[in-house]
């Protein structure tokens, strides 16, 4: 079977599921089709559910870029919140023309300027990021991931990934240092994603419990963000703090990075409590950066919905190899 130069397999492959799909090159933005989602603990290898997948088509794609939960070093990764390892040598062996492994969250940064504005929700002041700096890409999900997409003279963005994820989560208030004081006893060094992710809203749960004096609860992470959704306590409370905390870190990365042309929050839990960050501290804790205030109040802040934001990004990068072959 001749591989068509025009088709790629992208992934997005993460600690709870590995995601493919095609990707048809030649539209502008690609098109992604044929999505199917493997559940990634069934699989002893990477390279397994991509072979599992590949059996369910008839194409033969040329191309094969995968976006990766974790850090890629030397064309290889080994997941941060998953057993597997995976490298492009690996996937070179499978029949593809070139591959690629991309950090997902670099991938998602490439995928915003493809975004329509249906694709986004903005949560605080309807305003739009300053042109040409830098746009921030962050967001809680197995894990935290964060990236950050620059402009160029060319016009052409480059997007770089980052391991923001694993800095050090900054308390703010009283509760919030009781929070960081029971992690630390758990895990010593207490990153943003102990917090801000879906196995970090369960240790949030956990911490506040603990504070308030209540008993633990054995509870999974879409329990407590549909009780919350619901207006059930104690998850409503826990959903508000994870909210404040969450806009408390994208404001520190948009200081960091100089993200002025925009902070996107992407990932799998802000589309789902998405009713709940707009009536959350999300913005207020975003701007509450003293003297910088009016620097961030000027900062949009959207929640990405394009539930495919990965695909797209690994398909922009496809097309760039595909040009190069």
């Amino acid at each position: 079977m001749n591989a068509r130069g025009d088709l790629a397999l992208v992934g997005d492959v993460g600690g709870t599921n590995a995601r493919f799909a095609l990707a048809e090159l030649g539209a502008t933005p690609p098109r992604i089709r044929d999505i199917r989602i493997l559940h990634s603990h069934d699989y002893p290898h990477a390279i397994g559910a991509v072979r599992a997948y590949l059996a369910t088509t008839t194409e033969r794609p040329a191309a094969a870029v995968i976006a990766v939960a974790g850090p890629v070093t030397a064309g290889a990764v080994r997941f941060t919140n998953l057993h597997w390892s995976l490298s492009e040598k690996e996937l070179l062996a499978q029949g593809f023309a070139t591959a690629r492994l991309i950090n997902d969250f670099l991938a998602l940064a490439l995928a915003i300027p493809l975004l329509a504005a249906e694709d986004i929700r903005k949560v605080g002041p309807k305003i739009e990021g300053e042109k040409a700096k830098p746009i921030a890409a962050i967001g809680p999900g197995t894990g935290f991931g964060a990236a950050l997409l620059l402009p160029t003279r060319s016009g052409l963005p480059v997007a770089v990934a980052t391991e923001g994820g694993h800095a050090s989560l900054a308390p703010n208030g009283d509760v919030e240092i009781e929070i960081l004081k029971f992690l630390w006893r758990e895990f010593g060094h207490v990153s943003l994603e102990r917090v801000l992710s879906g196995p970090g809203l369960i240790n949030l749960h956990r911490a506040l419990a603990a504070i308030e004096g209540r008993a633990p609860e054995n509870v999974a992470a879409p329990e407590i963000t549909s009780g919350a959704l619901a207006g059930e306590e104690p998850y409503l409370s826990t959903v508000k703090r994870f909210a404040a905390m969450l806009g408390a870190a994208a404001g520190n990365f948009a200081l960091t990075f100089g993200a002025q042309g925009g902070v996107y929050v992407a990932g799998g839990i802000a589309p789902g409590i998405l009713r709940l960050l707009e009536q959350s501290d999300f913005r207020a804790r975003f701007e509450d950066k003293g003297r910088f205030r009016a620097y961030l109040a000027a900062i949009p802040t959207s929640v990405v919905i394009h539930t495919d934001m990965a695909f797209l990004g690994a398909a922009s990068v496809a097309q760039s190899l595909m040009k190069g072959a």
